[in-house]
């Protein structure tokens, strides 16, 4: 009997220890160095977990206003979620926007969207500074390189106010790509101020 507990005890401790060697905290993974064969994570590493609860700062809806229109975002937090790879499961942001000019009509609207991988607006980590998180948008004109991170901030000072701001992946269109008249859905390089409602 007393050699099965001692089994038991080791099957324990080792199915512990092994599962700790594949998780790794949101904020380490940010500011785990590159390695030299291009490496982002630990050989190991099967979840990038929010083990700090990081990512609930950002959760819920906030609206702000920029150039007479009104956005407004909704997070949610999403666990275990799967990834591009399939490798690496992760804790993330899953966002939804909603658009509306002064008059009130809809110019953009993924709040409808009943399927969260469909909303083309999801996280992927914070900034190795972990000042932000960052998380990816594409939106209706790929064409006109409307794909990019989105950086959020939340100051602890004030955590009901957040700050918004697109950084696209690529300025470089070639002619004819955009239609005439053309406007980001999340304007390019602009500070949107939200409020957490």
């Amino acid at each position: 009997m007393k050699n099965i507990l001692l089994i038991l005890n080791f099957l324990v401790f080792a199915t512990i220890s092994c599962s700790a060697q594949n998780t790794m905290s949101l904020e380490d993974a940010a500011i785990y160095p590159e390695q030299p064969d291009g490496r982002m994570l630990p050989p190991n590493t099967t979840y990038l977990k929010d083990i700090n609860n990081s990512l609930n700062k950002y959760v819920g809806t906030w609206r702000g206003n920029l150039n007479g229109k009104k956005y407004e975002y909704n997070f949610i937090k999403k666990v275990n979620d799967g990834s591009v790879d399939g490798k690496v499961r992760r804790d993330r942001l899953v966002g939804r926007l909603r658009i509306t000019d002064s008059n009130g009509n809809i110019l953009y609207n993924t709040f409808t969207e009943p399927d969260d991988n469909n909303t083309n607006f999801f996280g992927k980590n914070f900034q190795p500074d972990l000042k932000a998180y960052m998380i990816y948008f594409v939106g209706n004109s790929i064409g006109c390189a409307e794909y990019g991170d989105v950086y959020l901030f939340v100051q602890p000072t004030t955590p009901n106010q957040m700050y918004l701001i697109m950084i696209p992946d690529n300025d470089i269109t070639k002619e004819g790509d955009c239609p005439a008249g053309f406007q980001p859905t999340i304007p390019y390089q602009k500070t949107i101020t939200l409020t957490k409602q």
